[in-house]
């Protein structure tokens, strides 16, 4: 299988599209923590070459995840046209937004919880807004990442472009080998099993 061919309509299993927003001074924003679960992923690959290529508006990778032939996607539009990227690849690869899984920030969720969604609405999230819009529908699969509740009286971009604290950051990569288990669990057994497995487990750490 050639992996880096681009033909259009060529195979893919799933789009996995980490949400973030480019450049040093976001890399471990709160935003920012798609991103970081895409380089987790990277490395659980055959080839762990890592998001390089420049195409789509990303920086993207083709590779196999647990015998699935994916594109892995780190928007480079900003968040808030998340949708122009993800609309690009969609169009390209003929795939159904039902093979979209896209990774991104929740601040209803406690840092270190992660939920499993299919559809709904963005729930104030700016670059899902941007992907309903572009692509036409919410029926793609959500993996919520949580990263806390804003401080009260902080605006809501404040929050979620302040850095983790380190000990925040280490809960949540701690959680990435169990969030990696539940992409696995949606290739495996489908969205809904994979909710009903994984969604009951939102809990911290200090929890378990």
């Amino acid at each position: 299988m050639a992996l880096f061919g681009v033909n259009p309509g060529e195979y893919l299993d799933y789009v996995i599209v980490g949400l973030g927003n480019p450049g040093d001074c976001y890399e471990y924003t709160r935003h920012n923590i798609g991103f970081k679960f895409i380089d987790y992923l990277q490395a659980q690959t055959d080839t762990n070459r890592g998001c390089k290529r420049k195409l789509h508006y990303s920086l993207v990778d083709k590779c196999v995840l647990n015998n699935n032939v994916v594109y892995m996607v780190k928007p480079q539009t900003y968040m808030n046209n998340s949708g122009m990227a993800v609309q690009d690849i969609l169009r390209y690869y003929k795939l159904k937004p039902a093979k979209l899984i896209v990774l991104h920030d929740d601040i209803t969720l406690p840092v270190g919880c992660f939920k499993l969604k299919f559809g709904g609405s963005a729930g104030g999230h700016n670059g899902i807004k941007s992907i309903i819009e572009h692509i036409g529908t919410n029926e793609f699969i959500h993996v919520k990442i949580g990263v806390g509740k804003k401080p009260e009286g902080w605006e809501l971009s404040s929050h979620v472009l302040s850095k983790f604290p380190n000990d925040e950051y280490e809960l949540i990569k701690k959680r990435f080998y169990d969030m990696y288990g539940a992409i696995k669990d949606i290739m495996n057994y489908g969205i809904e099993r994979a909710m009903s497995i994984n969604n009951p487990v939102g809990k911290t750490l200090d929890e378990d």
